[in-house]
Order: structure tokens, then C-alpha cells, then sequence
């Protein structure tokens, strides 16, 4: 094998074994990627009446803290499980097509940081993983 498959095969197996934290970018593509999103979600209709009482500043840290775990990041999450994070939005009304909504504005938000598609469903399945704990 020529020596430059051998350097292709090594770079793909090194870059398989790096986690979606790593290899979008780390903390500070996960912060972009939050700002980002946050700011799609707060002019979306559909969602954005989910956040009025919220503190965001407070919000994007949780995010941030979230999105690095579960990318396979070096924080350790010890917030609130999804089901409790969110059991308070059922009394507003929060459905499918809400979540549907949330991972539109994720996949977007990841397509505007040139992220490949791969790593964009990985991210998605991630998300779409805690559905069924968000919505109850």
C-alpha cells in the first residue's frame, strides 16, 4: 500500500475516534453554535414564547454545559434531567411540532457553521434522543 493510503487510513481512523465536541470545533464552536441557535429561537413564533420568563444569559450557560456533554465533551453535566428541566412547559402547551422547531434551528445553526452532515445527524440524534423525556 502506498505510503499515502496509509496516511488517509490513519487520519480517518484518528478522526472516527474523536468525539462531535472535538471534532466541530470544541468549546468555542459549541458557544457559537448556542448564540446562534438561541437567536434563531428567539425570533422563531412557534417557540419563542417558551423563553419570554426566561433568563437567557443563564439559559446559554446551560446549553453550552448540555450541548459539550452530550457532544462527548470534557464537562461533566449535572444539571437537571430533561424531564425535569421541562416538565414546567407542558402547562404552556409544548408538543411535538415544538421540538420539531428546536431541531430545525439546531440543524440550521450547525449548516451555518460549515458543519458536515455526518456529525449534523449525529448532533440531531443526540437531540432527537431526549424527546420523549422533554415532552413527558
Amino acid at each position: 500500500m502506498p505510503s499515502n493510503s496509509k496516511n488517509m487510513i490513519n487520519m480517518e481512523t484518528e478522526q472516527s475516534q474523536k468525539t462531535i465536541f472535538e471534532q466541530i470545533g470544541g468549546e468555542k464552536a459549541v458557544e457559537a453554535a448556542v448564540t446562534i441557535f438561541y437567536n434563531k429561537v428567539q425570533t422563531d413564533n412557534r417557540v419563542n414564547h417558551f423563553f419570554r420568563w426566561i433568563d437567557m444569559e443563564t439559559q446559554f450557560k446551560k446549553m453550552q454545559m448540555f450541548l459539550s456533554f452530550a457532544f462527548g465533551g470534557p464537562i461533566v453535566y449535572n444539571g437537571k434531567s430533561m424531564e425535569h428541566a421541562h416538565k414546567h412547559l407542558h402547562k404552556y402547551g409544548l408538543k411535538n411540532e415544538h421540538f420539531d422547531a428546536v431541531i430545525e434551528h439546531l440543524t440550521a445553526t450547525m449548516q451555518e457553521l460549515n458543519v458536515p452532515s455526518d456529525l449534523i445527524s449525529k448532533a440531531a440524534s443526540i437531540a432527537e434522543s431526549t424527546r420523549k423525556d422533554i415532552l413527558g
